[in-house]
This record gives structure tokens, sequence and C-alpha cells, in this order.
């Protein structure tokens, strides 16, 4: 939502609210919200229930001043704050039915800035009408929330990122770089926040929880080679997009990380969250990446954390890189004789699937499989990055079977149709990193192809204690409900 906060003035503006979920303890959802100023003055505080809560600033830069304030909710019913003269009502009740929107990839590598904002929207816009209708008590943003590939551009340190980087810049240039790539990110930000009123009007009475991906960064950082992304330009590049990351997507800053982070350092943003009979776990796979691993030992403590939690009945696994895919040994084994695909290395050295990282795949794997085996849990995992509509199933053991959902494409334009024939011939050679555990690559419902080719969201609803997923495709329209239980 956008508001003038003096209609006499043309250049004094405000936006927001935006909320997130910051983690939820005591029988109570800890909230933050978020609200953008052009001007030196605040806003009154926010309101919920008997409580004020002031708005403290906690970033700025591009003209405009990032302001937070942190409250606090019950679990159980419908709760109502008011903030910049509106009232805006949370969808809470999480022991009862749930209704989850998710959504990934929010951009393009190229000139996102200069598109139609109406044909770049268009999907929120059908989101925000799908909360109008049945509101969602959570908004999951799986990765790529911003594609800031761009913002190296215009400096002559980052200019030519990543093929070219200097070795030993002086540290005065390094200060302008970092002044230059900030400004940037908060220029991205805050033009999809400004240009995307769906979306401003559905982030302010549900709240979001974020994962990033490479695009938060750059395209495939962690995969591309450690003399760019352990170079000074690449560090400074990092720790802009972080902070940026933190600012935008968590309503944080790193010395105040919300509860729900396993690591309050920031080396890993990897966090989860407990509602009743519902786990969410959402692993870093950037923070710490490189060309041979996907996490580090921080990431993979919070995953060993998480496993010895006491049971639940259901996880959402937020992977931004999906977790179950085709076998891609094939396609990297061509790329090695073939010089015209090798610019396309990085893409796949970023899945799971990749050969360099099948022996830590199949950790991830076997650790789920034992969570599911000796808790009985329900786990789906939930997907974004490669700007196609799919899923996986995997047997856990049992009757129990992960599902993979991958929803990505809520503003990226899809891939050409034979790119998602490529996928779904893949899909036929069969892939099984654990014994006994094939990984089938299923059609979505009602659908001839294994994989959709155009711009999608995904809802995940609990009914009673059934599980249903809902694709919603921009062409096709939505798809008949799937059901996340058994086979």
């Amino acid at each position: 939502m956008a508001t003038d906060p003096d209609t006499s003035s043309t250049t004094s503006r405000i936006l927001g609210p935006i909320l997130f979920l910051d983690d939820v303890r005591d029988a109570a959802l800890h909230l933050s919200a978020l609200v953008f100023v052009t001007d030196t003055t605040n806003p009154d505080p926010l309101i919920c229930g008997e409580g004020r809560y002031p708005f403290v600033e906690i970033a700025a830069d591009a003209g405009w001043r990032v302001l937070r304030a942190r409250f606090e909710a019950a679990m159980s019913a419908p709760v109502t704050y008011s903030v910049l003269g509106q009232s805006h009502t949370i969808r809470t009740g999480y022991d009862g039915d749930l209704n989850i929107a998710f959504a990934s990839c929010n951009g393009e590598e190229n000139g996102d800035l200069d598109r139609d904002p109406d044909e770049r929207n268009a999907m929120w816009a059908r989101l925000r009408d799908d909360h109008r209708n049945n509101p969602f008590h959570l908004l999951l943003h799986g990765g790529d929330q911003i594609y800031a590939d761009e913002v190296t551009l215009g400096h002559p340190l980052s200019e030519d990122w990543p093929e070219s980087v200097p070795k030993d810049p002086e540290r005065a240039d390094l200060r302008e770089l970092r002044a230059h790539l900030r400004r940037g990110f908060f220029e991205r930000y805050m033009k999809f926040f400004d240009t995307c009123p769906a979306f401003m009007e559905l982030a302010a009475s549900v709240p979001s929880l974020c994962q990033w991906d490479d695009h938060d960064i750059c395209d495939g950082w962690g995969s591309l080679p450690r003399s760019r992304t352990y170079s000074p330009v690449g560090q400074t590049l990092y720790e802009v997009a972080r902070e940026a990351t933190l600012i935008f997507q968590h309503a944080c800053t790193l010395d105040d990380m919300p509860g729900r982070f396993h690591d309050k350092t920031g080396l890993s943003l990897g966090w989860w969250i407990d509602l009743p009979d519902l786990r969410l776990v959402a692993p870093d796979l950037r923070g710490e990446r490189t060309r041979r691993q996907v996490m580090g030992d921080v990431g993979w403590a919070m995953m060993e954390a998480v496993a010895a939690l006491p049971p639940t009945r259901q996880i959402l696994f937020i992977s931004s890189v999906p977790l179950l895919g085709p076998r891609l040994s094939v396609l990297e084994a061509a790329m090695v004789v073939t010089p015209k695909m090798q610019e396309y290395e990085d893409d796949l050295r970023d899945q799971w699937q990749s050969r360099a990282h099948r022996t830590e795949w199949r950790r991830m794997l076997q650790l789920l499989t034992d969570i599911a085996v000796d808790t009985g849990a329900r786990i789906t995992a939930v997907s974004g990055e490669i700007h196609l509509a799919a899923r996986a199933t995997m047997p856990l053991g049992g009757q129990d079977t992960l599902h993979q959902l991958i929803a990505s494409g809520v503003a990226h334009r899809p891939p050409p149709q034979a790119w998602a024939k490529v996928l779904g011939s893949l899909a036929a050679f069969g892939e099984g990193p654990l014994d006994g555990a094939p990984i089938t690559i299923e059609r979505l419902p009602g659908q001839s192809g294994r994989y959709v080719a155009e711009r999608n969201t995904l809802a995940i609803t609990r009914t009673d204690d059934a599980w249903h997923a809902v694709w919603d495709l921009e062409d096709s329209g939505k798809t008949e409900p799937l059901a996340l239980a058994g086979q």
C-alpha cells in the first residue's frame, strides 16, 4: 500500500507496511512491519491490541529510510493492527486449516527495472486476488526475490564482473564500490515495492518468510570460481547483498537477527519455525556454498539440530534449489566437450543433482529419510529456481513419500518449451541417489508434460489433517488439488 503522509507535499513519500514473521514462541507470534519514508519524520507507532510499537530506523540509502516496528500477537484468533492510518487483519488460527502461498524468481537477469509493471507483476495480482477470496496465513518466498545481476554495472571495479575482477584494488576504491552496490540493491528492492501495489496489499496482511538464492546476490553465486567469489570485489558484493537481504527480506540487521535463525553471526541464513503440527525448515544453500559444497559446517549443524527436535506431523522443507530432480550427469558430460554449452556449467553446478554435490545430496536425502522414519513426520520440499512448474516424488520408507513441489517464475518469464521438453526427456533416465528410493518426475494434475513452461505460483493447504497443493499457471490456470500423502 502506498500513501502520502503530507498531501501538501510532492516530495515526501511513504510505502508500507510489509509484514514478516520473526519467530513463534510462548504461544505468540513475533512480527515485524517495515515502512519506507523519504523524509526525516517517523510515522506514528503501530497499534496492535493494547500495545503501541514505535518505528525505528534500521537502514537508509537511495533516498529512502527503512523503518521497523516489532510487535507480538496471539496465534489463535485473527489479529488486526493499525499503521499509517489503515488497519490490516492477519489470518492466524495456525492450529486449524492453513492456506500458505509460495512464490519465487521475482524478476529477470537483464532489464528487469524497465519492464512494464502490469506485465511483470501479473502473477502477483492473481495471488493478491486469491488472498482476497481465501486469505493466506503465510507467504513463503523461495529465492531470487530480486535479480541483482545488474548492480555491478557502472563501477570500474565491478563493471566486468564476473569475467574480469581486479586482484588488489585500493581500499578507497572498495569503499566507493560498496556505496555503489548498496545504492543499487536499495533501488531494486524499492522499485519493486513502489511499482507492485498487488504485492504491497498482500504483504501488509500476510507475514512473509524468505530464503535467498543466487540472484539475490548475483547469478551463480557460490558456483563461480573461487578467484571471483573470494576476491575483494566478490566479498564486497556478498556482504552488501547479505545486508540488503537481511533488511528487505527479514526486517533485521546483522546485530539483531530474529530468534528463528540458527546462526546469529549471519554466516549461514538458515532458519526454522514451529507452528502447531507444522515445522518450516529453510536451510541456507548460498551463504557457505562453493563449487564443491552446497552447505558448510554451520548449515549442516542447523540440519542436525532440526533432526533432534521433538516430532511434528508435517515438515515443509524450503530448498531454494530443487531437492529432487532429473539426472544431470548427461548434460554435465556434454558440456565438457561442447564449448558453446560451457557457459551453462555454473547453472548446473547450482543444482543438488550436480556430480560435484552428489555426496552431499545423498546426505541431505538420508537425513530427511531418517527424520521421516524415526518420527513419522510427513515431508514436503518446496522450491523455485528453474523458472518452470514441476513436481517429483521419492519413497521415504513404508508408505511415506517425499514430495517435491516446484513453483518458479512469479515474475521471470518462462524458458522455451524446448527446454521443458529436454528436462522431461532427462527424467526418462531415472535417478536414485539412495538405494531403493528412486526419484520420479511426476506430472502436475492435468498437464501432459513433466515440466510446465508458464509463470506460476503455488498454494499449499491443510484441511483437517489433509494437505494439498495447487499451482496457478499463467496460461493454463489453476491445477486440480494434488494430495500430499502417500504415493
